[in-house]
This record gives structure tokens, C-alpha cells and sequence, in this order.
């Protein structure tokens, strides 16, 4: 049945090139090879494959080969007779022969085994297979698509992935560009997956990104791509506590802990200069003077509480006064016992 393909966002030259090239090879029935670094969307390109072609009323299935270990993935895809292994007291019917007509998508393809390689050769020459542990060959007209992150044709050349398959695996190969490849498409796409958690958490709108917040997006160099900016996007609005005022804090790491660029002195082990004249209990009775760490913290705090009173308690604003960003501050906050506000008289 039908149903409505998650989009591609974005509109540059890279991306438009990329599903220039999906549109064409959509109506030809052959195999196609995806690829991509992690998180660049080769699942949503099979899946416009798969819909803007002639079987897009038929099974869309998908796989991560990855995922599944040697022989159960070999019956995942193939499926099994009961007596086949241990536990099948059954008839198994694998992805392939729920697929027929339509089309099945591997992702992870580089991790296939050369057994399971060899017989995925002969379905894709002959649209023939037998189940595990059968005897009787049956016949499927599927369309594969297959994704990676490897370099197949090293593989190929390390004898770790048959030359064979590859071959008719590649009829054409559709290589999507990493986000930093897209970087107009960014200030697009955190739009998109922000207005969508907004709807996830309760807020009635989205207020947008500052400047400051934007320019952090455009200039991280986003390893994870698309995928990583969704969690970045969506992890900054969930933390943002002011639904009416633009986002002006980006996280773009959460393993940072928010006390790691805070100062702290090590209490010293050696005597203050003059000896221990100062010291409590000491012969001349005085009691002792405050450190320097001491002094410090004494006007740290008071510079807090100083700004924290000209901001009207509001953390945010504070932070962006102070220069700090928001979990610092909070950090400090809590450090010095600040968390509750003053009461306005």
C-alpha cells in the first residue's frame, strides 16, 4: 500500500544533483548501488527509488545486513524450512519473497558474507533462490537496492566482495554529498527539524535561531550530517526553556559537561609565606585571613548575583551578559547556592 515518503530537504546544487540522478534511474528496472557517509539519508533515496518507479504500489522491504548475524540474516532474506536449524519448526518466507513485485533495499551491504554474496548473485542473474534448508527453487522479480559507507571496489580487490556481483550490482551508483558538501541547506533543514519538535514538546510556534545560533551550525563540521543536525536541533529545543524568544544556545555535544571550563583551586599543601603566624590555634591567636581562592570565589559570586539581579534572574540573559553559555552559568549557579530568586519587594 502506498504511503507518503519522508521529503528531501534542501535546495542546493549537490543535493539537486544527487535526486536529478534518483529521478532518472527511478522508471529503469536494474539494480542500483547507494552511497554516502552515515547519516546523509540513503534510506529516504531508496525510498524515492522505490516510489517514483513503476512497482511503487508494490512492497517496499529493507534490511541492514549489519545488523543480522551470518545465518540468520541468510534465512531473513531467504527464508527457511522447518528442521532447517535449530528452533525452525516452521516455514520461514524471507524478505525476498515478500518483496516480489516491488522492491528490497540492503543497507550495510559491505558486511555480507561471500556465501550469502554468492546467492544473492544468482536471485539478482535469475530471479531464482531456494530456502534455507529446501530443495525447491522458486522465482521472485525484485528490484535491489543495495547502500554503503565502504569502498566496494577495494573490497572487491581484497577479495572480501565478489568482483561478479559487484558488477551487476552497479548498474549505476548514486553517491550522495555529505552535509558539509550542502552547507546552503543547513539554516533549510534545522527549520524543518525544528518546527517539527516544536509540535513534540508543546510549543505553538517556532520563535527561530538567533544569528549567533546559526552561525554555530554553519561553522561545525558535522561528521554525523543530516542525522547528527536533527539531534542537535532538536536536543537545543528541548533545552531551551523560552518558547517565545529565538534559540540562542546551540548544543552541539552533549558528552561536554558543563563544569569543565570552570576555574578551581586546588587546596595548597605548602605553609602560607611567613609560616603558620596566621593560622588558627597558632601562638598569637588570631584568626586567619581568606585565602586568594577564597577572595576570588567571594567575587565571583558577587558579580553573579549582581548580574543575575540586572537580568531579572533570567539565566539566558545573564549568560549572554557574562559571556558564558547557559550550562556554564548554571553550573556556577548551583555551585554558589543561587538557585532560588530573589523576591521582588
Amino acid at each position: 500500500m502506498y504511503r507518503q515518503q519522508e521529503s528531501m530537504v534542501g535546495n542546493s546544487a549537490a543535493l539537486a544533483l544527487a535526486l536529478d540522478r534518483v529521478s532518472q534511474l527511478a522508471p529503469i528496472n536494474r539494480p542500483v548501488i547507494i552511497m554516502g557517509d552515515r547519516g546523509t539519508g540513503k534510506e529516504l533515496i531508496a525510498e524515492r527509488l522505490h516510489f517514483l518507479s513503476p512497482r511503487w504500489d508494490a512492497p517496499f522491504l529493507k534490511v541492514n545486513c549489519a545488523a543480522i548475524a551470518e545465518q540468520l540474516l541468510e534465512s531473513e532474506l531467504f527464508g527457511h524450512e522447518p528442521g532447517a536449524f535449530t528452533g525452525a519448526s516452521r516455514t520461514h518466507h524471507g524478505r525476498f519473497e515478500r518483496a516480489d513485485s516491488g522492491t528490497l533495499f540492503l543497507d550495510e551491504l559491505a558486511t555480507m558474507s561471500t556465501g550469502l554474496q554468492e546467492k544473492l548473485l544468482r536471485l539478482i542473474e535469475y530471479g531464482e533462490f531456494e530456502r534455507l534448508g529446501g530443495q525447491k527453487t522458486l522465482h521472485v522479480d525484485v528490484r535491489v537496492i543495495t547502500a554503503t559507507n565502504g569502498d566496494l571496489r577495494q573490497l572487491a580487490r581484497e577479495h572480501k566482495f565478489r568482483e561478479d556481483l559487484l558488477d551487476r550490482l552497479s548498474f549505476d551508483v548514486i553517491h550522495l554529498p555529505a552535509l558539509s558538501q550542502r552547507r546552503e541547506d543547513i539554516p533549510e533543514l534545522a527549520q524543518h527539524f525544528a518546527v517539527q519538535m516544536c509540535t513534540e514538546i508543546g510549543w505553538e510556534f517556532f520563535p527561530g535561531f538567533t544569528a549567533e545560533a546559526l552561525a554555530s551550525l554553519d561553522n561545525h563540521g558535522w561528521p554525523g550530517n543530516v542525522r547528527e543536525l536533527k539531534n542537535v536541533v532538536e536536543r537545543s529545543l528541548y533545552r531551551w526553556t523560552d518558547p517565545t524568544s529565538a534559540v540562542g544556545d546551540v548544543v552541539l555535544d552533549p558528552f561536554q559537561s558543563p563544569y569543565s571550563t570552570e576555574s578551581s583551586v586546588e587546596p595548597s599543601t605548602e605553609p602560607p609565606p611567613g609560616g603558620d603566624a596566621n593560622a588558627i590555634g597558632s601562638d598569637t591567636g588570631k584568626p586567619t585571613e581568606p585565602g586568594f581562592s577564597d577572595r576570588i570565589e567571594a567575587l565571583e559570586k558577587q558579580l553573579l548575583e549582581e548580574a543575575l539581579a540586572q537580568n531579572g534572574h533570567n539565566q539566558r540573559r545573564t549568560a549572554d551578559a557574562l559571556g558564558l553559555s547557559y550550562d556554564q552559568l548554571r553550573g556556577m549557579v548551583r555551585k554558589y547556592e543561587l538557585t532560588r530568586r530573589k523576591r521582588r519587594s
